[in-house]
């Protein structure tokens, strides 16, 4: 057997037990859910965003919740800003920074929450989506990979998961951290399918 093989698992292993042992990420995490649950109490709507695979990652965690997660339950109101006409208009009319922030001034409002995904915790479209759904009220909720970053410092709730060296690590990271949020709101919004 191949050698990588191994120590890629030990070191998926390893990143998900530093993020086990880190009470700020878990405090984070739970924060983090509390606002998705607040907003969809309230009436409001969810959004995400982020560039390659955090887009991929922005758009399963919005129809894990628009569409259907462990059990059945009502849809609730998640979308991912990734429109390809969307993306392709807005990045042609006014540049790629814009694409995630033209869409929230469309559709969002006070109160919804936005899921904001950057390994880097810099990606300058997320950044931009940040800042102008700070201007508008939406409450910002990062999911990031470096401490300190400067989309995590302006963030409300900043979820960080430093998974080494690679973004594949962190981004595997995000996903558990996403499917936690998922479970989150199903469980406070419809706690008979976990009786």
């Amino acid at each position: 057997m191949k050698p990588h093989i191994v120590a890629t698992l030990s070191e998926a292993r390893s990143a998900l037990d530093a993020l086990l042992s880190n009470p700020q990420a878990l405090a984070a995490i739970d924060a983090a859910g509390d606002a998705l649950v607040t907003a969809y109490q309230h009436g409001k709507r969810v959004f995400s965003c982020g560039n390659g695979g955090s887009m991929c990652d922005a758009m399963h965690f919005a129809e894990e919740l628009s569409g259907r997660y462990r059990n059945d339950r009502r849809a609730l109101p998640a979308s991912s800003i990734s429109d390809p006409s969307h993306i392709s208009c807005v990045g042609n009319d006014y540049g790629y920074e814009a694409i995630f922030s033209r869409y929230l001034e469309a559709h969002a409002g006070a109160g919804d929450v936005l899921l904001a995904i950057s390994t880097s915790g810099s990606s300058k479209n997320v950044l931009a989506a940040v800042k102008a759904a700070k201007e508008m009220g939406v409450v910002v909720v990062a999911l990031t990979g470096r401490p300190g970053s400067v989309i995590g410092q302006l963030a409300d709730i900043d979820v960080c998961t430093p998974g080494g060296q690679y973004a594949d690590r962190v981004q595997e990271l995000h996903i558990k951290v996403i499917h936690i949020l998922i479970e989150s709101v199903e469980r406070a919004l419809f706690p008979q399918n976990y009786a």
